[in-house]
């Protein structure tokens, strides 16, 4: 059964689109401060097969996902990995 995110949760794909729509890369440190500063520090986040998750907790999900691309200090988000829902 799958899990899902709440709707007081912010999808991962605010994430993603943020990433996107910046055009820079990221290490996870500055990765985790970006979001840190667009959704604030106590925020939590859902993608479509877990919620409740911290940022750092969101990083490395999407990570395993493979929705990055480039080398661990300097990664983007992969459009072409964007799930369509």
């Amino acid at each position: 059964m799958m899990t899902h995110y709440t709707t007081d949760e912010i999808h991962g794909h605010a994430v993603l689109q943020m990433m996107d729509e910046s055009g820079l890369t990221y290490s996870r440190e500055s990765l985790l401060a970006a979001i840190n500063e667009k959704f604030g520090e106590g925020a939590r986040f859902g993608i479509c097969s877990g919620g409740n998750m911290t940022a750092s907790e969101l990083i490395e999900a999407l990570a395993a996902k493979g929705k990055f691309v480039g080398e661990p200090d300097a990664f983007k988000f992969d459009p072409s990995a964007m799930c369509n829902h």
